[in-house]
């Protein structure tokens, strides 16, 4: 059974081909590159001791993705591949809605032309904005986004729920998920941003290896314990055990779900740099800058609807999500680009 895994040498969709590959599955991997490195494949590979066909295309590509789907012939997609940087998106709009969602559209054309009506989109709790009280449930209205990116998610998520309509035939689950970190604990994948993090992890982890002077918290007027912004944060192998359970049932169930993938607790951005600290043995120098423009104040899941149908939990806490990266980072210093 062959999963084609869009933006599969991402930091997520890396992750996720390891929990694949060990529950069984095949897997074809389908990346530009545009923010990944193919490093991070043959890693897998290493880590799992199996192989895999990986495809450089863009979800842009229909010709591409043609090629791709033929020779692949995938019974399902897990859907990676997208731009996700709040502040770009802010800045360059056009570029967001033209890749994630014109993107997801043509990769939606190629699927249902070779007839895998089958798909995992990978989307955000970004989609429940500002004006929804924590914890987020699925059923709470969508909408009210802060920033462009959160748009793409929540325009997508409407066009794979009018696919569903249209067509009975489709399966679609669609997973929001909070704000993946950590690495494998095997410390050879990770994440490794281009240029300067727009995630904090990445930020933090360079910090504490050397890489950064120091790190800059953005805002600590928030409405919080601390002042600082509050985050569910959910270790990246939680989230991809999470995809793995998703597909099986996706496989056989018609129609679209939504899960919210998450913790269930919040952590701020002060208490994530004191057990980061722990984690590494040293103190981390920051200072306060402004606002991020579309960051709210407190987002975490209400994540009880997994755990009853997917029979999925967030297992690893955050010191451990914190140790991870920590040896990911420091066993790999300049990312994949040693």
């Amino acid at each position: 059974m062959a999963i084609l895994i869009s933006g599969g040498a991402g930091f997520i969709g890396s992750h996720t081909c390891v929990e694949l590959l060990n529950a069984g599955f095949d897997i074809a991997v389908l990346d530009n590159f545009c923010n990944s490195n193919a490093e991070s494949c043959k890693r897998v590979e290493k880590i799992t001791g199996k192989t895999f066909p990986v495809y450089t295309c863009d979800i842009r590509d229909k010709a591409g993705l043609d090629k791709v789907f033929a020779e692949v012939k995938p019974e399902a997609v897990i859907h990676f591949a997208g731009l996700k940087a709040v502040p770009e998106s802010v800045q360059k709009p056009l570029l967001y809605y033209d890749n994630n969602i014109a993107g997801t559209v043509t990769l939606l054309q190629a699927m249902d032309d070779a007839g895998c009506k089958c798909i995992v989109f990978s989307s955000s709790a970004t989609v429940y904005g500002d004006s929804n009280p924590v914890p987020f449930k699925e059923d709470m209205t969508e909408g009210n986004t802060t920033n462009p990116y959160g748009t793409t998610k929540l325009y997508i998520e409407r066009i794979l729920k009018d696919l569903c309509v249209s067509d009975p035939d489709w399966h679609v689950c669609i997973l929001r998920y909070f704000n993946p970190i950590g690495a494998h604990e095997s410390g050879m994948i990770g994440e490794a941003p281009n240029g300067i993090p727009n995630n904090l992890m990445p930020y933090i982890t360079q910090v504490a290896v050397g890489k950064r002077e120091k790190l800059s918290i953005y805002g600590d007027n928030y409405n919080t314990p601390d002042g600082t912004g509050v985050r569910d944060y959910i270790h990246v192998t939680d989230l991809a055990i999470g995809h793995v359970r998703a597909v099986e049932r996706a496989l056989k169930t018609a129609g679209a779900e939504i899960f919210n993938l998450g913790t269930g607790h919040g952590v701020s951005v002060l208490e994530l740099v004191k057990a980061f600290e722990k984690a590494c043995g040293k103190p981390l120098p920051y200072v306060i800058a402004e606002r991020r423009p579309g960051d709210i104040d407190t987002s975490y899941a209400d994540a009880s609807r997994a755990n009853e149908l997917l029979n999925w939990k967030a297992e690893r806490g955050v010191d451990k999500m914190c140790e991870d990266s920590w040896r990911w980072q420091k066993n790999n210093p300049n990312g994949y680009d040693e």
